[in-house]
């Protein structure tokens, strides 16, 4: 009776981080990852709690379980966030056999950092992206002006990937927010008057 209360309490935290990442970022097709890992784990890790095999036989199953790359596109930082999530979810209810109050906390300790860790209020919006200039720029100042007025927005940092004098290009690696301007540009223009 006490693994079903974990598994209802998994089964409740994985949709509460799901409905999460899918309200502030929209992916869906990672929804299926997170799913799949949070249900395989805690099917896993309920039936190493629940038999007699030692655990040495759990950590050779996850050993061979690590050997796997995902190739697929990199993961941004949050998602990677989303995903262990997922698995501490599994592994906490999966292992607990006698669930007490601290499995509770820890569990809404986990969806409460997600949920205060990627509020849109907790920073400012940040964009990144490698962009690749038709000229070729050595000196910081003037690469920072020159993409500050290239993307309309506030420059943080950037990193010079690579410079190739022969082709006269730059490759650069730029975090960025938009400006009150910016932000104020993008908005309809408000039409006064009766005038055509």
């Amino acid at each position: 009776m006490q693994q079903y209360v974990m598994l209802v309490a998994d089964l409740a935290a994985i949709t509460v981080l799901v409905g999460l990442f899918l309200a502030r970022h929209r992916r869906r097709e990672l929804v299926v990852a997170y799913l799949g890992i949070n249900m395989a784990v805690l099917a896993v890790t309920a039936t190493l709690a629940s038999s007699t095999v030692g655990a040495g036989l759990g950590l050779g199953l996850f050993g061979v379980l690590s050997i796997i790359r995902l190739r697929s596109q990199e993961l941004a930082h949050h998602e990677i966030a989303y995903y262990f999530a997922a698995l501490a979810v599994g592994l906490l209810c999966g292992l607990t056999t006698t669930p007490t109050v601290l499995h509770g906390v820890l569990l809404a300790g986990v969806l409460g950092a997600l949920w205060l860790g990627d509020h849109p209020r907790t920073a400012p919006a940040v964009r990144q992206q490698e962009l690749l200039l038709d000229r070729a720029m050595t000196e910081g100042a003037a690469l920072t002006a020159h993409l500050e007025q290239l993307l309309g927005t506030e420059v943080l940092t950037v990193a010079v990937r690579r410079t190739d004098l022969v082709n006269d290009t730059t490759l650069v690696d730029v975090r960025h927010r938009p400006t009150a301007s910016a932000v104020t540009a993008l908005a309809p223009p408000i039409r006064i008057g009766g005038g055509r």
